[in-house]
């Protein structure tokens, strides 16, 4: 439980969360890597991307970055993940089959939900966080203040939508943290090998400036 609660002390921390999410893993690896020269060290590598467990195996062999597996569907995955390195799960509905290989590793696990009937899913399954998906177009920050009205003592983390300059009003709201996708690992950008705009993003995310 230790380790739990020391990833999710530096999931706080990070504020923001990239979820990388395209279509290649040779992409993904460049869009971290970009994002790690602006100063971002928490990646969710989604398994949506082709040989997402190599390239979660990849970026958890440096001991300077938190990696963990998104889109988790099931057990299996879920334990392929955590043999690879990740050191927390996601899954963007309540998927039960992950919390059992989360629990035995003693990492987090992050279930999605929309409706209080699915936060309440989420939590009696034994999900450490839940993540709100998709928030943006589910009414945003209101939207996260009427969950929290109902489960202040949640940790949410609301993804899907979310612009750089929303991120300071989510956590306002009672966001733990917020997982950012396109808005910061958009794919045209790193096809077209546009590091700067990439960096440009995370450096506005982060509420710093490139040097």
């Amino acid at each position: 439980m230790t380790h739990a609660v020391e990833v999710l002390g530096r999931l706080r921390d990070a504020r923001v969360v990239p979820v990388v999410r395209l279509s290649t893993a040779a992409r993904a690896a460049t869009a971290v890597s970009w994002l790690r020269d602006a100063g971002i060290t928490v990646f969710e590598i989604t398994m949506t991307i082709p040989d997402a467990p190599a390239l979660i195996r990849d970026l958890a062999s440096d001991p300077a970055l938190l990696v963990g597996a998104g889109t988790v569907r099931d057990a299996t995955a879920a334990r392929e993940c955590i043999a690879s390195g990740a050191r927390f799960l996601v899954a963007p509905w309540v998927e039960t089959s992950i919390v059992e290989p989360g629990k035995e590793a003693g990492i987090p696990v992050m279930l999605g939900a929309l409706t209080p009937t699915e936060v309440q899913a989420a939590l009696s399954a034994g999900a450490e966080v839940v993540k709100i998906f998709p928030a943006s177009s589910a009414g945003g920050v209101a939207h996260l203040k009427a969950l929290r009205s109902v489960f202040p003592e949640v940790t949410f983390c609301p993804t899907g939508g979310i612009a750089a300059r929303e991120v300071g009003d989510y956590l306002a709201a009672g966001a733990a943290f917020v997982g950012m996708g396109g808005r910061l690992v958009d794919e045209s950008l790193v096809a077209a090998g546009n590091a700067a705009a990439v960096r440009a993003a995370a450096h506005e995310v982060l509420g710093t400036r490139e040097t």
